[in-house]
């Protein structure tokens, strides 16, 4: 089997127009979700399974310090007041926990759990969403049913374009 490292995807996503390339397995809608391991704002391991049971919407993007990926970020924490609380929403990026933190204490950030996969890019890897040239996500929406199998998944087609936010809500409201 080839080792997930060298599984290169292309003509997926771009940043302002310039084309990358995505390192890792694709998955895929109908795919069982692989598990995964990230850490959140305290630096403490989580787990995919630790949800096991809801709905999960994974809001996947490449740095908080951009502008982008802030309004992402305020626009599932707004959403996931509206949600069923049989819908969990992770946040997850490259970004250092600390800087994860300090961004959602400034900002109220406090209805969704926001992740790192600094550590050990296991999402990024087992979901096709690690960028190559610049060791960043791409940006997009995975969600997995409560069975744990993969109902959406969007990556974006450029780096400065938010993800379409009423289409995964409308999977969202299907699912619950």
């Amino acid at each position: 089997m080839k080792d997930i490292t060298s599984i290169e995807t292309k003509n997926v996503f771009a940043a302002k127009g310039n084309p990358l390339t995505l390192l890792g397995r694709q998955i895929n809608v109908g795919d069982t979700a692989p598990e995964i391991v990230a850490s959140d704002i305290s630096v403490k391991d989580v787990k995919l399974s630790d949800f096991k049971g809801k709905v999960v919407v994974l809001s996947v993007f490449p740095s908080i310090d951009t502008t982008v990926c802030a309004t992402q970020t305020r626009t599932f924490n707004k959403k996931a007041t509206e949600f069923s609380p049989e819908v969990v929403v992770l946040t997850i990026s490259k970004d250092l926990p600390f800087a994860l933190g300090r961004f959602c204490a400034a900002e109220g950030i406090n209805n969704i759990h926001t992740l790192s996969d600094y550590k050990y890019s296991r999402f990024g890897l087992e979901y096709g969403f690690l960028v190559k040239e610049n060791r960043l996500l791409a940006r997009g929406v995975v969600i997995i049913d409560k069975k744990g199998v993969v109902r959406y998944k969007e990556i974006t087609k450029d780096i400065v374009v938010e993800p379409d936010y009423d289409k995964a809500i409308e999977v969202i409201k299907q699912l619950v």
